[in-house]
């Protein structure tokens, strides 16, 4: 899979994962700030996981931000991070953080909680 123009640079902190390459399923947790609820946000996410390939869920947080955990090829959900830091989405981002693990239990599609 080709880069993502303008996706950031991001650690790879699952390179110490025994045959790490970017086919490798990992779990990006990720958080969203600025004005991300009530405006179709996690419909907006969801959506796009989903035609990415990736599983998980979104989910609105007491403090005003979005959480999204995404599992599936590290390149995927670079392509879900790109997304979720680019133009079109709804609202207003202010900012996107996010963590990398490896996979947990993993997940049957993509759902809003």
């Amino acid at each position: 899979m080709k880069p993502v123009p303008g996706a950031p640079e991001v650690p790879d902190y699952g390179r110490h994962m025994q045959g790490h390459d970017s086919h490798r399923s990992v779990r990006a947790t990720i958080w969203v700030r600025g004005r991300v609820q009530q405006v179709g946000f996690r419909w907006w996410t969801r959506a796009r996981a989903l035609e990415i390939g990736l599983t998980g869920y979104t989910s609105n947080l007491g403090d005003g931000r979005v959480q999204v955990v995404a599992e599936g090829s590290r390149a995927d959900c670079e392509r879900l991070l790109a997304a979720l830091r680019g133009p079109g989405t709804p609202g207003q981002v202010s900012g996107v953080t996010e963590i990398w693990t490896a996979v947990g239990d993993g997940y049957e599609g993509f759902a809003i909680r």
